[in-house]
């Protein structure tokens, strides 16, 4: 239980920041599944996920460099299906 007014502020809004990027991370996830999983990649879903990841990683989602991670190994699968 938070003691001051300003504490209790920062929890509500520590549990809807968390609760947004878990959303977030999960659609990424759920992104890159699909493009793991699918019998023949198309160029447009892998640009979807890069966006979704660079949009990520600008908000602070993800870390930098780990979005740079993810972007490279779904490039190397794109470069894979040309």
């Amino acid at each position: 239980m938070a003691n001051t007014r300003s504490a209790g502020k920062r929890a509500r809004q520590t549990l809807r920041r968390a609760a947004h990027n878990r959303s977030v991370k999960t659609h990424l996830r759920r992104l890159q599944k699909q493009i793991r999983s699918a019998p023949e990649r198309t160029a447009d879903q892998i640009r979807a996920a890069i966006s979704a990841i660079d949009k990520a990683a600008k908000s602070g989602v993800i870390h930098r460099n780990a979005a740079n991670r993810r972007k490279g190994r779904l490039n190397k699968a794109l470069a894979g299906t040309k």
